[in-house]
């Protein structure tokens, strides 16, 4: 399945829908608490959390060690940080966003 029939399945769509509703941190939980299990939420944060760290320039086994993501992670998650489609940046830049204007 190629990733644009991917994004056009009505549960995809859904699904994107479905996240676009969720306006606080605990409906997010929630949601992910009915969908995921305990190790796919962790799988998600830590892809995140390696996101993050590789924003900040930290190096590849800098966040490897700190966020006990393999190699192969930390490569995937880098090569989407600086990739066309742009989620995690949107998201990244979207926290800093938000934690500069409660700072």
């Amino acid at each position: 399945m190629t990733k644009e029939e991917l994004l056009a399945s009505e549960g995809v769509v859904r699904l994107c829908e479905a996240l676009c509703t969720l306006q606080r941190p605990e409906e997010a939980q929630a949601l992910l608490l009915d969908l995921c299990t305990a190790r796919e939420i962790e799988d998600l944060a830590q892809r995140l959390e390696v996101a993050h760290l590789l924003d900040e320039g930290r190096s590849y086994l800098s966040v490897s060690h700190a966020t006990g993501a393999s190699s192969t992670t930390v490569s995937r998650v880098s090569k989407c940080l600086n990739g066309t489609e742009g989620g995690y940046r949107l998201v990244l830049d979207r926290l800093q966003e938000g934690h500069e204007a409660g700072a």
